[in-house]
């Protein structure tokens, strides 16, 4: 599965370069991290909304839309699936309270 990240993740970097006409994910390059950041945001509320009214098909796609969308982000970034599923496998085994009591103070 995480074979279709990693595919995703080489188109999504190959539109980095089009025209923004040319494909959404250049169109949404092209207007910018804030642009990018909206639609992010939009997804996450979409995907919430689905969880709270309990329509697991409709999460499952508000899900995807989401990830879709956190790729962009990472990709614009200049990052890939490999970083966040690195730092899953990281995590993997660890307490969640462990982990969070090690991380760096804000």
């Amino acid at each position: 599965m995480t074979d279709i990240l990693l595919r995703l993740a080489e188109v999504l970097e190959s539109r980095k370069g089009a025209e923004p006409d040319s494909s959404y994910v250049a169109g949404l390059y092209a207007l910018g991290l804030d642009a990018i950041l909206k639609k992010v945001g939009e997804e996450a509320t979409e995907t919430v909304m689905a969880a709270k009214d309990g329509e697991s098909e409709r999460l499952v796609y508000e899900v995807a839309d989401l990830w879709f969308h956190t790729l962009v982000l990472l990709a614009q970034q200049g990052l890939g699936p490999e970083a966040v599923l690195e730092e899953l496998a990281r995590r993997f085994g660890l307490s969640g309270l462990d982990e969070k009591a090690g991380r760096p103070l804000k």
